[in-house]
């Protein structure tokens, strides 16, 4: 109560960020070594230069660790006062248990509430979400919200249509309670029926055909369709945004957009009618890496002070399933 004796609204602040990157880097020109590609090639249709893979044995929970870890060191917050613990994968270590019982763990956080969130590139938008409300609703106070992939596991690198896009990584943020600032409002949207324009169609229910269980899983995706499904989508959510708001689109600081396609991140700037200069670009660096991209420009964001305390910052991202959201933040 403040003291007018009226509830003060709370709010989840972002408190620190992190985020983690394998080491092995694997250039286009290292791609045309292998499928009928050139870095001029995919940089022109994707914006992307390079991408991060996991080395053998370096799983989802790895990635989503070491994020973590850097993001509670900026929070300056202690693994044991997490309230709740929340990743956005749809590359999981195991079926069960969920990368965020092993990611709870290796932290020493038992006990507090642990699960994943699967919505493909979306995830880590839908997790800060669900984070979000546990706040709001005082069930939670301190959160962590992960989003990690090691996607690189199910590309073909014979298709140059898709191999060309993807790569592994993770970012984290903690939430922390606040009456001051934080996130106003997130955004989350779905649509089962294009599943088939991007997916992956093996699974534990549907069952593995005997070519899949020796050929691995693999992405496919109907990539114009795609494209043109993601700027539709996203225009719609960031208009829904800025109206639930009551703001205009020249309020806002900066766009952190999901880092799959430069194409697709100039369009929604140029909606905006926002500079480039004012739009985290990272897919160059890291290309797709689903869950982990937001992050991952987020917390590059913060770290080289661009995005300053008390800036308006939208994030949004689209994905299989297909999936779609957004969050407006007071940083």
């Amino acid at each position: 109560m403040n003291q007018t004796g009226t509830a003060q609204r709370v709010y989840s602040r972002i408190a620190g960020t992190g985020s983690y990157l394998p080491e092995n880097v694997v250039t286009n020109d290292d791609l045309a070594k292998i499928v009928d590609t050139s870095d001029e090639w995919i940089a022109a249709r994707t914006g992307i230069r390079q991408r991060h893979v996991a080395a053998e044995g370096e799983t989802t929970s790895d990635l989503a660790y070491q994020a973590s870890l850097r993001a509670l060191e900026a929070a300056g917050v202690k693994p044991e006062e997490l309230d709740l613990i929340v990743l956005g994968t749809t590359t999981p270590d195991l079926i069960f248990p969920s990368s965020a019982c092993l990611l709870q763990h290796r932290l020493g956080a038992n006990g507090c509430g642990a699960f994943d969130v699967n919505a493909a590139c979306s995830g880590f938008l839908y997790g800060l979400s669900v984070a979000d409300k546990f706040i709001r609703t005082g069930d939670a106070k301190t959160v962590l919200v992960v989003g990690s992939e090691t996607l690189t596991r199910m590309v073909d690198w014979e298709d140059r249509t898709t191999c060309v896009l993807f790569g592994d990584g993770a970012g984290a943020v903690v939430l922390k309670a606040d009456t001051d600032t934080g996130i106003l409002s997130t955004h989350m949207h779905a649509d089962g029926g294009k599943k088939e324009l991007l997916w992956n169609p093996v699974g534990v229910s549907v069952g593995f055909k005997e070519d899949e269980k020796n050929a691995g899983v693999r992405i496919s995706m109907a990539g114009s369709e795609v494209f043109k499904h993601a700027v539709r989508a996203l225009d719609s959510v960031v208009d829904e945004t800025l109206a639930a708001n009551n703001l205009d689109k020249s309020d806002l600081d900066w766009l952190i957009p999901h880092q799959a396609n430069l194409r697709i991140i100039e369009a929604t700037a140029k909606r905006l009618e926002m500079p480039m200069e004012r739009v985290i670009v990272t897919v160059d660096r890291h290309g797709n890496t689903s869950s982990g991209s937001v992050p991952l420009a987020l917390d590059e964001a913060v770290r080289s002070g661009k995005v300053e305390r008390g800036q308006l910052v939208l994030l949004e991202a689209f994905g299989g399933g297909f999936t779609w959201g957004s969050a407006l933040l007071r940083y």
